[in-house]
């Protein structure tokens, strides 16, 4: 399902206010994002997907991130994760997944990580802390197969880079957003720096 995004873009948020988290939703899949990922480890984040699944627009998707074990993945998809995306390779959590029929994007770092979640059964690999573009190039030489997610370090002056060494989408967090709109509650703020944030995805990336 992820690796059909138009807009090859996962936004990431942590630590997000859950008032705040509706209106954060909207002005996001307004502004062209279709898939954001909130961490397990944000205060209240189940509950905040239950809550907020029905306001979602046709093809965007709301998904849980940094699940990391069993438990953590039992409790995203109970709370209705479109998606699961890990920081570690759990070969137990990716098959759960599997039978529970929900995608899931899991961390990896070396050539034998990567390839090991692959082989498990992952969606997609979330290449992280991806140290740059030409990484995701090289990675793709042996494993040219694999779908690869760019996570950290990803910015606006290099977004269409790692789109065009090869990664399929990349995940971005509070850089996306803007850290000052986020801490402010300023849903207009987040709107014009993720509008401009994605108009770093050229036609040739």
């Amino acid at each position: 399902m992820l690796v059909k995004l138009e807009l090859p873009v996962i936004g990431i948020l942590r630590g997000v206010d859950p008032e705040f988290f509706p209106q954060l939703l909207q002005v996001s899949f307004k502004a062209g994002l279709q898939a954001i990922e909130v961490t397990m480890n944000t205060p209240g984040a189940c509950e905040m997907l239950r809550q907020n699944m029905q306001q979602l627009p046709d093809g965007c998707y709301l998904g849980m991130g940094t699940v990391r074990n069993m438990e953590e993945a039992r409790l995203a998809i109970a709370a209705g994760a479109m998606f699961l995306v890990t920081p570690n390779t759990d070969v137990a959590v990716i098959e759960y997944a599997r039978r529970e029929g929900v995608p899931i994007v899991v961390g990896a770092y070396t050539p034998s990580e990567v390839y090991r979640a692959w082989s498990a059964g992952a969606s997609m690999v979330k290449v992280f802390p991806c140290p740059g573009p030409k990484y995701i190039r090289d990675l793709l030489g042996p494993l040219d197969e694999v779908p690869l997610v760019a996570v950290g370090g990803v910015k606006r002056e290099n977004l269409s880079q790692f789109l065009a060494a090869g990664a399929v989408a990349v995940g971005v967090g509070n850089g996306l957003f803007g850290d000052e709109a986020l801490q402010t509650r300023d849903a207009d703020g987040v709107f014009r720096h993720m509008s401009e944030f994605l108009g770093g995805i050229s036609l040739a990336g």
